[in-house]
């Protein structure tokens, strides 16, 4: 009896792709690395050294993410505020995996805050002191304190508590810092609603002076008119008398205090996700903050320059000759029929 005998095709195995890339295995530039990541390459390098250990997988698995793969997806979500889907697409990770990733290196950066971001022993202050008196003429100022706040989604528990005086869902955060602009201090645990002088006296550190201060032998903060004036909290002249120094005194306030506006002003540059958006659960959302108070600070202690802005590219269409009436209807009319008709 024939015996039929099925001759299989051989199995032709599918080309292996491997997931992402690493780049600084390309030969990116300093300054194209800062554009995309934020930081040059060696402390890009000390980041991923300083995370190594909790984030070295002990896999011998070729697709495995390297340390420094998982700190530029994070350093590239800090940066640019985009979407986790984009940020995969930019480096080739998927959604979910990018998602885990910035997780745990945000978790690790805030494990670290006390270790970059700390209160002032005698020493330090007494260098701030005399900074800030070089910078502005305000002797013994130690700090100067101010809110911001940072854009959220609006959540889906307690939404009202985040909606902010103009608006807008956030998180208020309170931050202290020095004559350089480092951060001393940071909180990022209110919601928008909540008013600063409330963030403050609840606060970690207005606990600390509260209860702690001894006299202006140990310096005294500078904060904004939202702030009561307090021993070791002084605030500018709602209606400064003429003849006794009150003008000059919040002139020369203004000046000092412009540090902490300027901070956050740097700060919200360089991790354009503080500026935007963050598109996240208000507890995700406050880890993100302060892991980039974190990096802020390694910013300046590893004297990272000030980031450039990617450049602008502008793809908006040729504007045609206009000779209607040369009023604001007119214009109006003309813009909606020319470019939104």
């Amino acid at each position: 009896m024939a015996v039929n005998v099925l001759f299989q095709p051989p199995v032709v195995r599918r080309e292996r792709h491997f997931r992402g890339f690493d780049p600084l295995e390309r030969e990116f530039s300093d300054e194209e690395l800062r554009q995309k990541y934020r930081f040059g390459r060696e402390t890009i390098e000390y980041l991923s050294d300083l995370m190594r250990g909790d984030l070295e997988r002990r896999t011998n698995k070729e697709t495995a993410l390297s340390v420094e793969q998982q700190v530029m997806i994070a350093l590239r979500l800090y940066g640019s505020g985009s979407h986790l889907q984009v940020v995969g697409d930019t480096m080739g990770f998927d959604k979910s995996t990018v998602s885990r990733v910035i997780d745990r290196v945000t978790e690790l950066l805030v494990a670290r805050k006390d270790e970059f971001i700390s209160w002032l022993d005698n020493q330090r202050k007494n260098v701030i002191r005399a900074g800030f008196y070089e910078k502005a003429g305000f002797p013994n100022v130690v700090g100067c304190i101010d809110g911001t706040h940072i854009r959220i989604t609006g959540p889906s528990i307690d939404e009202p508590a985040f909606v902010n005086r103009k608006g807008f869902h956030s998180i208020n955060v309170q931050a202290i810092c020095d004559h350089e602009g480092r951060f001393t201090n940071i909180s990022a645990r209110w919601p928008g609603s909540a008013h600063d002088s409330h963030v403050f006296r609840t606060s970690a550190i207005g606990q600390h002076l509260e209860n702690g201060y001894q006299g202006i032998g140990q310096g005294v903060l500078l904060g904004d008119s939202g702030y009561p004036c307090r021993q070791f909290l002084l605030t500018p002249y709602r209606q400064p008398a003429a003849g006794r120094g009150q003008a000059r005194f919040n002139r020369r306030h203004c000046s000092a205090r412009s540090t902490i506006e300027r901070t956050f002003g740097i700060w919200k540059k360089r991790f354009h996700i503080l500026g935007s958006e963050i598109r996240m659960k208000p507890d995700k959302a406050c880890r993100i903050i302060i892991a980039c108070g974190v990096l802020h600070n390694i910013a300046i202690i590893r004297n990272e320059p000030d980031v450039a802005e990617e450049q602008l590219i502008d793809n908006q269409p040729q504007m045609p000759p206009y000779n209607g009436p040369q009023d604001g209807k007119g214009i109006r009319d003309y813009f909606a029929t020319t470019f939104f008709a």
